[in-house]
């Protein structure tokens, strides 16, 4: 019934208790026609059958019985095994039992492949309408090494995933995105509606293969902008969206810098130099890809996983893309800070400036801005308050959190505080709360009271203090940490 082999059945007649495994084995063989009595439906050892059944005659029903006996022994040892209930696995098939489902998710003339131009017409614009593009997405054999990988990726593969992402085989025939040469690897980039998954292996025929998997589940079409193809000496090469018209690179410390178009051949982009592959030290720039959409122009960047995060600007709620000199210029000073999030699983990543500071020493105001990465799993959102004084090429980290609403769309409130030195020696306490709120409070090590959403204190150096804001309708806030 099993289809096991000799010694399979050896095993488990013994796990049974059965004290002669072969005489048991003997006996079988010289049951006549046992392999399509097992087989048929109404000899199913684990169906309860209530009349007699019409391919065997009277003649032959004390051996039917007997066998049936026996096969239902071994079937109850092998569901009812010690143990709770039926056995660890429930319900569940043999390990080596074929499904159609899974058969079919290896299948690559099963691919699922959008029309070329299903995303002009679709009510969705995300990867869903991608259609397939690639040198190669007529290479089954690729393909079929593709899905195989992806389901039992072996021991030489590199398997690396957003946090916060499944990496097992496909449910069904996932969706084919792109099959190609990239620099030199072969590259299949799939999608099963809840991820993106790229497979790349070297063209030179040698081993080791590589498997990247993306949660990309909710994305719109300002989400669903590029996907990173490959990374070869310190650059990035991506394939845009197909309502992508044209691609460009930009340095976020250096707007005034322009941008420098990259060409765009069956949407994949030239290469451009990755942020990725900056070391500690002095950050001195910070590049990132601008993207335009008819009349939309999208800035996102590599944060080292195989979808760049897209940049915003703006109050949480009323943020827009960080285009235009404007949106560019408010992002120069904080560009470095986006090194803190890599590897985060980031979708977006927005810059507001929520208050200006005027200094106590009259050397012009400082700005207070809050960046917000926000996660494509929803959870480990991270938020820095960043400082920066006049002149200041970039912002100070004055305060950080993770898993907290504050800065975000759920909540835009936010207090924080720094401590600073004046250039004629004196340190002050300064603390700057959104446009809401109405007064701060210091506590602890400095004490002091201010209405509205700044407050400057005297303090000492090393000095710490707790800080409390209030917003309109009376709600407190705590400064952020």
């Amino acid at each position: 019934l099993e289809r096991l082999p000799d010694d399979g059945v050896r095993q488990v007649l013994r796990a049974a208790g059965v004290a002669d495994p072969d005489a048991a084995l003997r006996e079988a063989d010289g049951v006549p026609g046992q392999y399509g009595l097992l087989g048929s439906p109404e000899f199913d050892p684990c169906s309860l059958q209530a009349r007699p059944t019409d391919l065997l005659r009277r003649r032959q029903h004390t051996k039917a019985a007997l066998v049936a006996g026996a096969a239902l022994v071994v079937c109850g040892a092998l569901l009812g095994l010690p143990g709770d209930g039926w056995g660890p696995d429930g319900a569940a098939a043999p390990p080596y039992a074929q499904n159609p489902a899974a058969e079919a998710a290896l299948d690559p003339g099963r691919l699922t492949k959008a029309a070329p131009a299903a995303w002009e017409t679709s009510a969705r614009t995300d990867f869903s309408v991608w259609p397939a593009r690639g040198g190669l997405t007529g290479d089954e054999e690729l393909l079929r090494r593709a899905l195989a990988v992806w389901a039992r990726p072996g021991e030489s593969v590199g398997v690396s995933a957003t946090s916060g992402t499944a990496t097992g085989g496909p449910a069904g025939p996932p969706q084919l995105l792109y099959a190609g040469e990239v620099d030199t690897a072969r590259v299949v980039v799939l999608h099963d509606g809840l991820r993106l998954v790229r497979y790349a292996e070297p063209k030179d025929g040698s081993a080791g293969a590589a498997l990247d998997f993306a949660r990309t589940d909710g994305a719109g079409r300002a989400a669903a902008t590029a996907v990173v193809l490959g990374r070869s000496d310190g650059n990035v090469r991506y394939l845009t969206a197909p309502w992508v018209t044209k691609a460009a690179a930009r340095d976020l410390v250096e707007p005034d810098s322009g941008a420098r178009e990259l060409t765009l051949s069956d949407g994949v982009t030239s290469p451009l130099a990755s942020p990725v592959q900056q070391r500690s030290g002095a950050c001195t720039s910070w590049n990132a890809l601008e993207l335009t959409d008819g009349s939309d122009t999208r800035v996102v960047t590599d944060l080292g996983e195989l979808v760049p995060a897209r940049l915003t600007t703006g109050r949480p709620g009323a943020a827009k893309d960080a285009s235009g000199a404007k949106a560019l210029d408010a992002w120069a000073p904080y560009a470095c800070s986006l090194g803190a999030v890599r590897g985060q699983g980031v979708r977006s990543v927005n810059a507001w400036e929520f208050a200006t500071q005027p200094l106590p020493d009259g050397t012009g105001s400082g700005a207070w801005v809050c960046t917000r990465a926000e996660t494509w799993r929803g959870e480990g959102a991270r938020v820095l308050a960043q400082f920066r004084t006049p002149g200041g090429v970039q912002g100070a980290v004055a305060a950080k959190a993770q898993d907290v609403p504050a800065c975000g769309e759920r909540d835009p409130q936010v207090l924080a505080g720094v401590l600073w030195k004046s250039e004629g020696g004196h340190w002050y306490l300064l603390a700057a709360g959104g446009p809401d709120t109405e007064s701060i409070e210091a506590t602890g090590g400095i004490s002091d009271f201010a209405d509205g959403n700044l407050l400057t204190a005297k303090a000492e150096q090393g000095a710490r203090a707790e800080l409390k804001g209030t917003l309109g309708g009376g709600r407190t806030i705590g400064g952020l940490r």
